[in-house]
């Protein structure tokens, strides 16, 4: 275990260790020519983010930190033993792969067909619903240290795009987001400014009552 901000792994290593997320939020980014980021998925605490590693040997993305966090490091060799010797491990992986994208088809969906407003509600949902269930929201309050620059970087908008949209959600009292802090006000009126359903994440029990 380690604790680490800013890049994890970067687009053409050849790693030989995946990792899982002890604490924290990390995100996978790609570049493009023109050196702009478009962060293509976000994991919270309990997620392997680079299970494709221990087949694909070179990476296809980067892997960064958004949040100061812990990671714990499992090697390849490991993790290819574990699951030739326990085939019930094998297929949890390659359903946590599965799902991994199913999001990324969600957010394809949510960048490129819905409109600023709902693409930053819908992410704001993903987030409060992954957060509760890895067991870091209290009181109804997600600590969520993430720049609008970052946010901005996920649903395809500037910063100052981002600010607005969130000033407006603020606006319309579906949330408040005191320092780092994320509160959803309106849980439903979130939920359907988003379109928001949390299907896709196939989490046991997605609800969360706010």
């Amino acid at each position: 275990m380690f604790r680490l901000t800013g890049d994890i792994v970067l687009e053409g290593d050849r790693p030989t260790n995946s990792f899982i997320v002890l604490d924290g939020v990390v995100c996978s980014y790609k570049h493009t020519g023109a050196g702009k980021r478009q962060i293509t998925s976000f994991f919270v605490a309990g997620d392997l983010p680079d299970l494709h590693g221990i087949h694909l040997a070179v990476m296809d993305c980067s892997f960064s930190s958004m949040t100061p966090g812990k990671l714990g490091l499992i090697r390849h060799s490991a993790l290819r033993s574990i699951c030739e010797q326990r085939p019930r491990v094998a297929t949890a992986f390659w359903r946590s792969t599965l799902i991994d994208a199913a999001i990324y088809r969600e957010w394809v969906t949510n960048v490129g067909r819905r409109d600023a407003y709902a693409r930053t509600a819908h992410m704001l949902c993903e987030l409060i619903v992954r957060l509760r269930f890895a067991g870091r929201i209290e009181d109804h309050v997600a600590d969520l240290p993430i720049t609008q620059a970052a946010l901005g970087d996920a649903v395809g908008l500037s910063a100052v795009h981002v600010n607005r949209t969130l000033q407006a959600l603020r606006g319309d009292g579906l949330i408040a987001t005191p320092g780092t802090k994320l509160r959803a006000l309106d849980w439903p009126g979130l939920v359907q400014a988003g379109e928001f359903d949390p299907t896709y994440l196939h989490l046991k029990d997605p609800d969360v009552a706010f």
